[in-house]
C-alpha cells in the first residue's frame, strides 16, 4: 500500500467520526491561533514605538538622570522598577549644557506629569509635556493651527498651552481651540495652538498631551526638576563625540548618577526588551500547542483501541507493519495540519478585529512557525500511538473484544 492509499484511508476515518476529529483539533487551533495573536501584537508594539521614536526627530541624544547600568540593563528602561535615582536634572543643567555645547547642539529640558483638563462640563484626563522655545526644532510635530511657544512665554512662565489631537478632539469637537481658555488642574490656560495627529510614542499617546512652557509646568506641578534633557546634534556625524562630551559636562556635578542613550540605543534597547517580550508571549502559547498535541495522542490511544479488529483484519490479509504505522501517523499529521491552518485563519483574523484597539501585524515568520510546530507536533504525538497499532499481534487483534 502507498501513502496515498494510506492518506485516504486516514481521511476516510477521520471522517467516520468528524465531532470527534474537530474537537481534537481544538486544542491546534486554539495554540496556533494564539502564537499569532500574540506574536502579532508584540510584533505591532514593537513597530509602533520604533516608528515613534524615529519620528520624534533625527540625531537626537536623550539624557536620563539615575545610573541605567545599575538596573542590569533589564530594569525595566530609563526610570523603570530598578534604576534608583539620586539626583534629578533642574533647569540650570539644561542651561549649562547647552552653554558648553554651543552651536554644536540644542539642548531642551522635558518635564512630563499628569493633569486634568476641564472645558466647560467635559472633563478629559491627560499628560504634559513641557520643553523650552527650541522644542519645535528637535521634535517632529506640525501645527494643525495656532502657533508654538516663545521665548518670551517661557521666561515669564506664561499660562498658555498646545493640545495634540486627541485633547483637542475630546474637548472641542469640531471647532477651533486657539484663543480658547481651558482648565489645568484648576488653573486657567490659553490655547494658542493644536497638532496634527502624531500616534503614540515611547512615553505615551503624543495625541492626548498638552504642551506647555517648561517653566511653566514647573509652577504647576510646584518642582524644580526636569524629567529629562533631550539633545539634537547638528551634525548627525557629531552624535557620538557629543554623547561624549555631555558625559564630560554632567560627570563632575553627577558622577555616574546620569545616563545618555543616543537614539540609536534608544531603538535598540527597546527592539531587544520588546523582541523579548514577544518571543515570550510566543512561548507561552505555544504551551497550548503542546497540551493540543496530547490531546491529539490521547485520542490516537483511543483510536487504535476501538479499531484493533479492523487492524487485526488488515494484518491477516497482508497489509504490513509499516501501512498500519504510516496510517496512523498520517491521520495525526492531517489533524494536526488542518487544525493549524483553521488556528492561523482565527489568529489572522483575530488581529484584524484587535487592529483598531491595539497595534497588531501578523509576520510571515510567525504564521509559518506556527504552522511548522504544529505539524511538528502532529508527527510527535502521533508516532507512539501509531507504533502501538504497528506492533500489534494480528491474532491477538482478531480476538480483541
Amino acid at each position: 500500500m502507498n501513502l496515498v492509499e494510506s492518506f485516504r484511508i486516514a481521511i476516510r476515518a477521520l471522517a467516520a467520526n468528524k465531532v470527534r476529529s474537530a474537537l481534537t483539533m481544538l486544542g491546534v487551533i486554539i495554540g496556533v491561533a494564539a502564537v499569532i495573536l500574540l506574536v502579532s501584537i508584540g510584533t505591532g508594539v514593537q513597530e509602533q514605538v520604533t516608528g515613534s521614536i524615529e519620528g520624534l526627530g533625527s540625531n537626537l541624544l536623550f539624557v536620563f538622570p539615575g545610573d541605567y547600568s545599575e538596573s542590569g540593563g533589564g530594569g525595566g528602561g530609563p526610570g523603570g522598577p530598578g534604576m534608583s535615582i539620586r539626583k534629578q536634572f533642574t533647569l540650570d543643567d539644561a542651561q549649562s549644557l547647552q552653554v558648553r555645547l554651543g552651536a554644536d547642539g540644542i539642548v531642551v529640558p522635558v518635564i512630563q506629569g499628569a493633569t486634568a483638563l476641564k472645558v466647560g462640563n467635559k472633563d478629559w484626563r491627560t499628560s504634559i509635556s513641557a520643553g523650552n522655545e527650541f522644542a519645535m526644532e528637535v521634535f517632529t510635530a506640525t501645527l494643525s493651527g495656532g502657533r508654538f511657544y516663545n521665548r518670551a512665554e517661557v521666561v515669564s512662565a506664561r499660562r498658555v498651552i498646545l493640545i495634540g489631537a486627541t485633547v483637542r478632539d475630546q474637548l472641542f469637537p469640531g471647532q477651533d481651540p486657539v484663543g480658547r481658555t481651558v482648565s489645568v488642574d484648576g488653573q486657567p490656560f490659553t490655547v494658542i495652538g493644536h497638532f496634527e495627529a502624531m500616534g503614540g510614542s515611547f512615553s505615551g499617546d503624543q495625541d492626548n498631551t498638552v504642551y506647555m512652557p517648561v517653566t511653566t509646568a514647573q509652577q504647576l506641578l510646584s518642582s524644580k526638576d526636569i524629567s529629562s534633557i533631550i539633545v539634537k546634534a547638528i551634525n548627525a556625524d557629531d552624535v557620538e563625540l557629543l554623547k561624549v562630551r555631555m558625559q564630560q559636562i554632567l560627570k563632575p556635578k553627577f558622577k555616574d548618577q546620569f545616563t545618555v542613550f543616543t537614539q540609536q540605543q534608544t531603538l535598540g534597547l527597546l527592539s531587544t526588551l520588546l523582541g523579548t517580550l514577544t518571543a515570550m508571549l510566543a512561548g507561552l502559547a505555544s504551551i497550548s500547542l503542546l497540551v493540543g498535541g496530547i490531546g491529539i495522542m490521547n485520542i490516537m490511544l483511543v483510536s487504535v483501541s476501538e479499531r484493533t479488529r479492523e487492524i487485526g483484519i488488515r494484518k491477516a490479509v497482508g497489509a504490513r507493519t509499516y501501512d498500519i504505522l504510516s496510517q496512523f501517523v498520517i491521520e495525526a499529521i492531517v489533524l494536526s495540519v488542518l487544525g493549524g491552518a483553521t488556528g492561523i485563519l482565527v489568529g489572522a483574523g483575530g488581529a484584524l478585529l484587535l487592529k483598531p484597539i491595539v497595534p497588531a501585524v501578523v509576520t510571515p515568520w510567525a504564521v509559518v512557525l506556527a504552522f511548522v510546530f504544529s505539524a511538528a507536533v502532529g508527527v510527535f504525538f502521533g508516532v507512539y500511538p501509531a507504533f502501538r497499532a504497528s506492533r500489534l499481534d494480528p491474532i491477538e487483534a482478531l480476538r480483541y473484544e
